[in-house]
């Protein structure tokens, strides 16, 4: 019985070195073209509040865009966003009013959605963009286990 017991736990030890965890998989790699589908210019009006972003076509390996928010008329916010590819993942960089950069990290990408984050960051943690089969994309932001999560639904502008 004794030797029975060491060699099942012999075996979960092995198969624990040999079997990755899901917890520590790196993301899938992941290339500027596969969030091709945010290019465009996003308009979300919300009452007296409209949020703008426009995002250039994927190209050199990186995507830009500005972003602003106009309340009641007048400029409230902007910020200058990127999305560069990085070591075979995406990484997304925002500059709210013109602040220095924080970088998120891509953890999730598929066809219809990519989500960045950045734990160490103070708020937000976690960046998302969705893409909805009725032709919007949704943005949300959250903290630390969704903690003060909030959302955009941007619809597309044709210029």
């Amino acid at each position: 019985m004794i030797i029975r017991r060491h060699t099942a736990a012999a075996l979960f030890a092995i198969l624990a070195v040999t079997v990755p965890s899901a917890q520590t998989a790196p993301p899938r790699a992941a290339a500027i073209a596969d969030v091709a589908w945010i290019a465009g210019t996003w308009v979300s009006a919300n009452g007296p509040e409209t949020v703008e972003e426009h995002w250039t076509s994927p190209a050199g390996g990186a995507m830009l865009a500005v972003s602003r928010t106009i309340a009641a008329g007048k400029l409230a916010e902007f910020e200058y966003l990127r999305i560069v590819e990085r070591a075979g993942g995406l990484v997304y960089i925002a500059q709210p009013n013109g602040r220095p950069p924080t970088e998120f990290a891509m953890t999730k990408v598929d066809a219809r959605s990519v989500t960045f984050e950045n734990p160490q960051h103070d708020f937000p943690k976690m960046i998302r963009y969705e893409k909805r089969g009725d032709g919007t994309i949704v943005a949300s932001i959250a903290g630390t286990g969704g903690a003060n999560a909030m959302s955009w639904t941007f619809a597309h502008k044709r210029d």
